[in-house]
């Protein structure tokens, strides 16, 4: 693995016991974020899908030329997550509201993104906006084994018989420098008709994760497991809280547990986006706890982090402050995304 940083120990003192808090020696550090791109769309109109708007005749005059716009300001973020601890861009990189393949292809092939060899795994969702999930990673650091779509499937309460369409889970398994590791990469059914009323859509979300990690714990009790997303839920809510069992503190971490290391940033007022003068902190990453304990050898979990750098932030008018949205009433603002990314960081002692 080529990211390989010296760090002052004493900074990870607190993760790693073994070492001198004066003494200085090589660690290996994994970049694992996630990014919700705003409605990365093609230009064309697919007749299957909700996607009019985002044409060059639509209501958003979606140009080839905003579109390569879009394309570069996204690949600069993305190669930003995380520099200044590992001198590159995210190893592994889960991403929502993309469109399709294509359009991925697209942007791991701008000039900042293509020199670090990003390859991509992405299934088509049933999602009537068409958007979907997928994962982007470094060839030459991580090495998928296996990666499936699992469907989320929805019926309205009130008509049984209307399915809700939404996005599919997929997991991916692989090696990340040679440790098997498992991630889940999500976009959770959102919150229109209201928090409360939409709520069910989000809990039976964090049930089809819970399944999914049940079957990979049946296999290994200790597999080594990253659920992220963008889940429309904040830390406390049930779905993830209560459904899924996500923990605020290590301490209180079973061997089936997971750890989510978000819920204290939210219970100081953080956020990833905000929406009438309030800030939510739907965009997490979560570790299952053989990733916090402490053992030099592997890689365990150092800290996570929002990724809200200056450029990402709206400078002036009414949503100063807000996360610097690629698209609002007038059009393309030549922004970047109305969620900030996450990141956390998992770090190894050399051999």
């Amino acid at each position: 693995m080529k990211n390989i940083v010296r760090l002052c120990l004493g900074i990870i003192l607190g993760t790693l016991n073994s070492v001198n808090a004066q003494q200085k020696e090589d660690y290996q550090v994994a970049n694992i974020a996630f990014y919700n791109l705003e409605n990365l769309y093609d230009i064309f109109d697919d007749p299957l899908i909700f996607d009019d708007d985002r044409t060059p005749t639509g209501k958003d005059r979606w140009t080839e030329e905003v579109y390569q716009k879009k394309l570069n300001n996204m690949a600069f973020a993305i190669s930003r997550i995380g520099q200044e601890h590992t001198g590159g861009p995210p190893d592994i990189l889960g991403v929502c509201e993309v469109e399709n393949l294509q359009v991925l292809e697209d942007l791991v092939k701008t000039p900042l993104l293509a020199p670090y060899g990003y390859d991509i795994i992405h299934y088509d969702s049933p999602d009537r906006r068409g958007i979907d999930v997928a994962l982007l990673y470094r060839k030459k650091i991580f090495s998928p084994q296996n990666s499936t779509k699992h469907e989320l499937v929805l019926y309205d309460p009130k008509v049984p018989d209307n399915r809700i369409y939404t996005r599919d889970q997929l997991v991916v398994s692989g090696n990340l420098g040679g440790e098997p590791i498992h991630l889940l990469v999500n976009h959770w059914p959102s919150r229109s008709g209201g928090e409360k009323l939409s709520s069910h859509k989000r809990e039976n979300a964090a049930r089809l994760n819970l399944k999914i990690t049940d079957s990979l714990q049946r296999i290994d009790p200790y597999a080594r497991i990253i659920i992220m997303g963008d889940f429309n839920d904040d830390p406390q809510n049930k779905s993830l809280r209560k459904v899924l069992g996500a923990k605020s503190k290590k301490d209180q971490v079973g061997l089936k547990d997971f750890y989510n290391p978000y819920a204290g940033m939210a219970k100081t007022g953080a956020g990833s986006l905000a929406y009438r003068d309030k800030w939510n902190l739907f965009d997490q990453i979560l570790v299952s706890k053989s990733l916090i304990e402490k053992d030099p050898t592997k890689f365990t979990f150092f800290r996570a982090y929002i990724f809200n750098e200056p450029f990402l932030v709206t400078p002036s008018g009414q949503y100063k402050g807000y996360p610097f949205r690629s698209f609002g009433s007038t059009g393309f603002t030549d922004g970047y995304s109305d969620h900030f990314p996450v990141y956390i960081l998992l770090v190894r002692k050399n051999d």
